[in-house]
């Protein structure tokens, strides 16, 4: 279950990213490649961090615009 989780906690972002790219394109009229090259990620990982962030201070419901309002919970092994 936890992979699945941070299958869809992390390709919703990217999906936020891309439409924010392709809006930048239409309404900026710059070269759409380049654009979307660049931000992209960074539209991504500016969503991600700021309900990411709200999810773990203000409120768990914030992960639903995450794609699920649970984050993983991962098990670290340590090496002996």
């Amino acid at each position: 279950m936890n992979l699945y989780l941070s299958l869809i906690r992390t390709g919703v972002p990217a999906l936020v990213g891309w439409l924010v790219a392709l809006a930048a394109s239409h309404g900026l009229g710059l070269d759409a490649q380049a654009l979307s090259g660049v931000l992209t990620p960074v539209a991504a990982f500016c969503y991600y961090a700021v309900f990411r962030l709200a999810e773990q201070y203000v409120s768990p419901k914030f992960g639903w615009l995450l794609g699920c309002a649970r984050p993983p919970q991962y098990q670290y092994a340590l090496a002996a």
